[in-house]
């Protein structure tokens, strides 16, 4: 059924009556003699088939001028993210305004540490004139030459 024929070395196998159903290489390349534009065109050929195996359905978009200068409408994860952001920013005005429940607690809070902190101030003031009082006593006691 097949035949073989040995030429420069190299053993071909082909059809009888010379009928082959694709030429080979060095029948292109005798035919083409030896120019390197036809290799280049064989491997974009073998490119193309590897395309068309890989994915038959896809189809390239054509751009047109005016898809070009259109906005690019955002995404639903990008849409959101802005407008989580800029409600942040909205509530940070309102916090820093002290309008919201948070700013409200806080300065409340802040109020009441304030209070304390005077008080504590006070009562540590009035602790030391106490002393300071204790020692004066003492030491005109001491004068004096009473013992206290």
């Amino acid at each position: 059924m097949h035949e073989a024929v040995i030429t420069d070395g190299v053993t071909q196998f082909g059809y009888p009556s010379g009928v082959d159903r694709q030429p080979s290489k060095a029948t292109k390349k005798e035919g083409e003699g030896g120019d390197d534009e036809g290799e280049e065109e064989e491997d974009g050929d073998k490119d193309k088939g590897a395309d068309i195996l890989v994915n038959p359905n896809h189809v390239k978009k054509k751009l047109n001028i005016a898809d070009l200068d259109a906005p690019r409408e955002l995404s639903r994860r990008e849409r959101e993210a802005i407008e989580k952001k800029e409600a942040q920013e909205r509530y940070w005005k309102l916090h820093q305004q002290g309008k919201t429940d948070q700013a409200k607690a806080d300065l409340a809070r802040l109020a009441k540490i304030r209070k304390e902190r005077e008080e504590a101030l006070a009562k540590r003031k009035a602790e030391a004139e106490a002393k300071t009082k204790e020692i004066e006593v003492k030491k005109a006691a001491q004068k004096s030459g009473k013992r206290v």
